[in-house]
């Protein structure tokens, strides 16, 4: 059982980081930047490659200094990550449990990759420029740890201005969902709404659930 509940975690967790890397190289290397595609032709649901210094949904943090103290606490908290997802494969947990860890561990590293890599092997994306194009190692547009995020995926749901009467906004535009994210992004906040969800009694003292299913 707990061979079988590891190996679907490595594999989900693997199966992710590679569908996140490789759609995260095919937009940085096709699209330029701030330019993108509708899809499906649904003007809500977009293409559209941007770049951030690496916390979820388009935040910063902290210029240079802050990007390094953000790349170091992201590795530690994947190896804290990765030694509380190994104690629930150990003491047989509910698979919906270790599956929900397991996706929070795989896009925390999907980021980190760019975080780590990116720099070192692309030219720079200038926005609306020339496309970007791998290098050799160590010649890119930034040192280790200070590469730049991908992201793609963009819902503009509501696009609109506000009516006039409405109080203090009025007659400003309005956006909702505004932030671009990624695969990672996507995986990191399934996996905490799954635990929070279904799983938060695990965490709130009530000890280990029985009984164990795969």
């Amino acid at each position: 059982m707990n061979f079988t509940r590891g190996y679907t975690a490595y594999l989900l967790i693997l199966g992710v980081i590679l569908f996140d890397q490789v759609l995260k190289i095919y937009i940085k290397t096709n699209i330029p930047y701030g330019a993108g595609f509708d899809m499906l032709g649904l003007s809500w649901a977009r293409i559209h490659f941007v770049e951030n210094e690496g916390m979820a949904f388009g935040l910063s943090f902290g210029g240079v200094t802050g990007k390094y103290i953000l790349s170091i606490f992201r590795i530690v908290m994947v190896g804290f990550l990765i030694y509380i997802l190994k104690t629930l494969v150990d003491s047989r947990e509910k698979l919906g449990l270790v599956l929900s860890f397991s996706l929070i561990v795989a896009g925390a590293i999907g980021n980190i990759i760019d975080s780590l890599f990116y720099g070192l092997i692309f030219s720079e994306s200038y926005h609306y420029g020339g496309l970007a194009e791998f290098v050799p190692f160590g010649t890119g547009y930034a040192p280790i740890l200070q590469g730049r995020v991908v992201d793609m995926l963009y819902f503009p749901i509501v696009d609109t201005v506000l009516p006039i009467w409405v109080p203090v906004w009025g007659g400003e535009s309005f956006e909702f969902f505004r932030p671009v994210f990624n695969i990672a992004d996507s995986a990191i906040s399934i996996g905490v709404f799954f635990i929070i969800v279904f799983y938060r009694h695990f965490f709130l003292g009530s000890g280990k659930e029985t009984p164990k299913t795969t």
